[in-house]
């Protein structure tokens, strides 16, 4: 996948250009929600684990707090131990992969975090807005690659409106 995606990466940020610009924002959602349901539907998540090794979920204070409940750590040694701030004042895992990745397997499956269980936010509004991290995420997730090829092939004459 990820040599595809290299050899397709700047058709995809092109892509991007024409979605933003000639595709109702309301249409495009609808498109995207019912490719990723088709492509989910095919793809068992728990079996993959790219995104768990290479991006960093944005935690907020009710992650934290239910990630530290489940493995019986206090508050403030949880933050210590696995949490640290982006760029942007988010409060993120220090490590790469997730330090709760085991043998390809989530050990806090039960209790991760929002931004963890609504990944790859696929089936969110607003899917425009979304354009750079759904390019990027083409690279790590197969359900994100694949629906964006799919998307591609619903408008066949991008290439030649952004030429």
């Amino acid at each position: 996948m990820q040599a595809q995606t290299d050899k397709n990466s700047e058709e995809n940020w092109q892509f991007r250009g024409f979605l933003k610009m000639n595709i109702d924002e309301d249409d495009l959602d609808r498109i995207v929600h019912k490719i990723n349901a088709d492509i989910s539907s095919q793809i068992d998540c728990t079996e993959c684990g790219n995104c768990c090794r290479n991006s960093y979920p944005i935690l907020k204070k009710n992650d934290v707090a239910k990630i530290s409940k489940g493995i019986s750590l206090g508050l403030n040694d949880f933050t210590e131990k696995y949490l640290q701030k982006d760029e942007d004042g988010n409060m993120v895992f220090n490590t790469l992969p997730c330090p709760f990745l085991k043998d390809n397997k989530c050990t806090q499956y039960d209790n991760r975090p929002n931004d963890c269980k609504s990944f790859p936010h696929l089936h969110k509004e607003c899917f425009v807005s979304r354009l750079w991290g759904v390019v990027e995420n083409t690279k790590i997730c197969p359900i994100v690659f694949n629906v964006y090829e799919q998307l591609k092939l619903k408008f066949p004459k991008w290439k030649k409106e952004i030429l």
